[in-house]
């Protein structure tokens, strides 16, 4: 008669289901340690970009301010350019694009705001000196003015001073980045601007600064406005207060080129 074997669980399943068990645990064990690896690995990166981040607002930040000191010793100061009190007047013309080549009729000169031709400056079209050379067509400047641009456009009696010159190009300079804070412009208004468009600057004034408003930075409730400053120099503390009064961002479309 045989003996009976001892059953070891081998056969009904008892042994592999421990030896899965097992291999479970181990695979679970793994998983965890990966996890553990990869938050290990990520972590550092995800601090570096709240860093970086951090940094490029803040710079964003500090490109968007005013440059007061850069501007401070340039020109006259404000006391003795001659500026008259800043005149506003309802704007209209905002996204009112015109075909290229037809010229415009504006109500107010220079033009602070109205109709303009579609296409703008932007890239390398763009300059913070203009002279009567090689100026654009003011239709286009205007559409710079639409997108948060502030111009300062000075006369002939300007454009013969050396002294004067000297202080639009150094205003430029200050300007010559590509953050949205240096939207300025200089551009000359000439003796023909005066012939054929009707209008000149008042009296005694040789500046002209403009500005296309939404009115939301000043609480006005009744829309956009031009904006005009007119003065008999250039000046540079001038210019760092009429930009920080009617900043890019005060415009019908700040974020554009």
């Amino acid at each position: 008669m045989a003996k009976s074997k001892k059953n070891t669980g081998a056969g009904a399943g008892g042994v592999t289901a421990e030896r899965r068990a097992t291999l479970e645990r181990m695979r679970a064990e793994e998983r965890s340690k990966a996890r553990r690896r990869t938050a290990l690995m990520v972590a550092p990166a995800l601090v570096l970009a709240v860093v970086v981040g951090v940094m490029v607002f803040v710079q964003f930040q500090q490109a968007s301010k005013p440059k007061p000191d850069a501007l401070s010793a340039i020109g006259v100061p404000a006391s003795a350019a001659g500026c008259q009190d800043v005149v506003t007047k309802k704007a209209e013309g905002n996204q009112d694009h015109r075909p290229e080549g037809q010229s415009i009729t504006y109500t107010t000169n220079p033009p602070a705001a109205g109709p303009h031709w579609g296409q703008f400056l932007f890239g390398g079209q763009v300059r913070k000196f203009w002279t009567a050379e090689d100026r654009p067509p003011l239709e286009r400047l205007v559409h710079s003015l639409e997108h948060g641009y502030t111009i300062l456009w000075y006369d002939d009696t300007v454009a013969a001073d050396a002294k004067q010159v000297d202080a639009l190009k150094k205003l430029a300079d200050v300007f010559a980045g590509s953050s949205l804070s240096d939207k300025f412009m200089a551009a000359p208004w000439t003796a023909k601007d005066t012939k054929e468009r009707g209008s000149d600057f008042p009296s005694g004034t040789h500046v002209a600064l403009t500005h296309w408003s939404m009115g939301g930075t000043h609480g006005n409730p009744d829309g956009q406005l031009g904006i005009w400053q007119y003065c008999g120099k250039v000046s540079g503390p001038v210019v760092s207060s009429f930009m920080k009064d009617y900043p890019y961002s005060d415009s019908p479309e700040p974020q554009a080129g």
